[in-house]
């Protein structure tokens, strides 16, 4: 027995349902031990008007020191927003060295969104993204973070054909991860996921539920993280995430929360399998 454990590289946000404290409770739902790297530590996250931020670049270092001289090692690494080059150059050589032949990276490139990058992403932050994709099994970009990767000058996915999806996913592909997903494309009254898996290309779909949440990247890319690392398909991964936000958003519409209050997910972790 071997119970599978999956490292966590992300910000710890106290309120608002996003980051660590969505990806924790998700992956143990699904069996797996979470064991987090915090990138920062925020009171709420920074959609709302106000919020303390305390970096935690100058203590990743170290705090990964701890983890070799106590011989860890993980079945997946799944890396969430990273807020500087550096954070990125230090998650680099945190996969190099922890990321064994058996080792699950997932990579979710959070740099923006709608055809915009989000204020903090610089060009060197750019380049240093496009450097991680060579250590990604699984990588899971909008369209607007899979054309900054490319260096492609973006387009809505309301104006991508199935052949341009299937250029992009290959073209990152052929930079590392044999998993790609291309996320949140919308196709009428729905959003959909391409799904690229070692040459296989195939699309997941739900009925478009309410408007944008913060935290919802979290919540996909934690479900997709831990199946795939418990050694599902990737096309099985996005169905169940894609299944789960889909009644987790109709009971959060329910409830009427403000969009800066996330997914009310607490309700639904026990359906998860």
């Amino acid at each position: 027995m071997h119970q599978k454990k999956l490292a966590l590289v992300n910000d710890v946000t106290g309120y608002g349902r996003c980051s660590i404290a969505v990806a924790l409770p998700i992956v143990s739902a699904l069996k797996v031990q979470g064991c987090i790297l915090p990138t920062a530590i925020l009171s709420v996250h920074t959609g709302f008007h106000d919020y303390y931020l305390d970096d935690y670049t100058d203590h990743m270092t170290p705090y990964i020191e701890s983890w070799k001289k106590n011989g860890l090692t993980f079945d997946g690494i799944s890396t969430g927003f990273l807020g500087s080059a550096r954070q990125i150059d230090i998650v680099l050589d945190f996969l190099r060295d922890f990321k064994g032949p058996h080792t699950l990276a997932i990579v979710d490139p959070v740099m923006g969104d709608n055809g915009q990058l989000y204020p903090s992403y610089t060009q060197e932050m750019c380049d240093e993204m496009q450097r991680l994709l060579a250590y990604a099994d699984v990588v899971t970009p909008n369209v607007t973070e899979a054309c900054e990767l490319l260096n492609l000058p973006y387009r809505s996915d309301r104006d991508l054909s199935e052949d341009d999806f299937a250029a992009m996913a290959k073209a990152l592909a052929d930079k590392g991860p044999q998993g790609v997903i291309l996320t949140g494309i919308h196709n009428g009254p729905y959003i959909g996921n391409f799904i690229y898996d070692q040459g296989k290309m195939s699309w997941v779909r739900a009925k478009k539920v309410g408007g944008d949440r913060s935290g919802t990247g979290d919540v996909f890319t934690a479900i997709v993280s831990a199946s795939v690392v418990r050694g599902e398909s990737l096309e099985q991964a996005v169905q169940k995430a894609s299944d789960f936000i889909c009644r987790v958003m109709a009971y959060t519409e329910e409830l009427d929360l403000p969009h800066n209050a996330g997914l009310a997910f607490e309700e639904y972790l026990t359906t998860l399998r």
